[in-house]
C-alpha cells in the first residue's frame, strides 16, 4: 500500500513538472516581442480611405481611432510591417505601411514656377524658414500637388509678416485673424507695403506640423485657401506656445 502510494505521488509530481515546463515554453512564445526598427522619415500621408490605429503591430490588437486620406501621421520607427504613430488628438498606436507614404524634406516640388515675378521680394527658396516652418511648407504642398496644383513659392516679406503675425498672436495672447497691433490679415499686408491681387490667412493652435496642417484640411475654409488655384505665393510663422504648444500662420497671395 506504500509503495502504490509513494508511485502516484512520483507520476504526480512528474506531471506537474511537465505541466510547468510546457507553460513556461508557452509564455516564452507568446511573450517574444518583435524589435522596431529606425525610419528615415518623420511624416506620413495616409492614402487609404480610411485606416485603423491599432494598439500592437497587428491585426489582432484593439483598434483605438481611425484616420483618414490624405492626412498626416507623425511615424516614430517600424515594427515588422507596421509603423509606430501619433495622429491627430494624440493617440499614439500602430497602423499598417502599406497604407502609409512617407513625407521627405524637400519632396514637394515646390519652387518650380518662377516665372518673372514682379515682387523683387519673392522668391523659391526657403532660407528663411525654420525647420518647423519649412515642414509645414513642404506638407502644405504635397498637399496641394495631390490635388494637381501648383506647388506655392516662398515670398519673402510675406513670410516675414507671417511671423511677425504668428510671434504678435503669443506675445498678445490672443488666437484670431484680427490683430489688436496690425489688424485684419489684409491690413497688416497692406502696412508691410505687399503687393498682392488675392489674399488669404490660416492660423492654428497645436503640437505638431502635421496635426496643424491635418486640422486645416479637414477644416472646409482653411483647406479652400491651401488649395486656392489663385494663390501662387505663401509666408509661414511658427512660434512656440505654453498655451497651445505652436502658433502657426499661414499667408497666401496671389498675383
Amino acid at each position: 500500500m506504500n509503495v502504490i502510494t509513494i508511485k502516484k505521488k512520483t507520476v504526480f509530481i512528474l506531471l506537474t513538472i511537465s505541466i510547468v515546463i510546457f507553460t513556461i515554453s508557452k509564455l516564452t512564445i507568446s511573450l517574444g516581442m518583435q524589435h522596431y526598427y529606425n525610419v528615415d522619415f518623420s511624416t506620413g500621408l495616409v492614402t487609404a480611405s480610411e485606416l485603423n490605429v491599432r494598439s500592437g503591430p497587428g491585426t489582432n490588437y484593439k483598434i483605438v481611432t481611425t484616420v483618414k486620406k490624405n492626412e498626416y501621421i507623425r511615424v516614430f520607427a517600424g515594427v515588422g510591417e507596421w509603423y509606430i504613430v501619433q495622429v491627430e488628438g494624440d493617440y499614439v498606436g500602430t497602423v499598417s505601411k502599406k497604407y502609409v507614404k512617407p513625407i521627405y524634406p524637400n519632396s514637394s516640388n515646390s519652387g518650380n514656377n518662377n516665372s518673372g515675378s514682379s515682387s523683387s521680394g519673392s522668391q523659391t527658396t526657403t532660407s528663411s524658414m525654420d525647420s518647423n516652418e519649412k515642414e509645414v511648407f513642404d506638407l502644405i504642398n504635397t498637399q496641394r500637388t495631390n490635388y494637381g496644383l501648383t506647388a506655392l513659392e516662398v515670398d519673402e516679406e510675406v513670410q516675414r509678416v507671417a511671423k511677425i503675425k504668428a510671434q504678435d498672436m503669443v506675445d498678445n495672447n490672443y488666437f484670431s485673424h484680427q490683430s489688436p497691433i496690425y489688424g485684419s490679415p489684409f491690413a497688416m499686408l497692406n502696412s508691410f507695403e505687399v503687393s498682392y491681387q488675392t489674399a488669404g490667412e490660416n492660423i492654428a493652435g497645436n503640437s505638431t506640423n502635421s496635426g496643424a496642417v491635418t486640422a486645416w484640411m479637414n477644416s472646409s475654409g482653411h483647406k479652400a485657401n491651401i488649395l486656392n488655384s489663385s494663390f501662387n505665393y505663401t509666408g509661414i510663422g511658427v512660434v512656440s506656445s505654453s498655451k497651445y504648444g505652436k502658433i502657426y500662420v499661414q499667408l497666401f497671395i496671389g498675383k
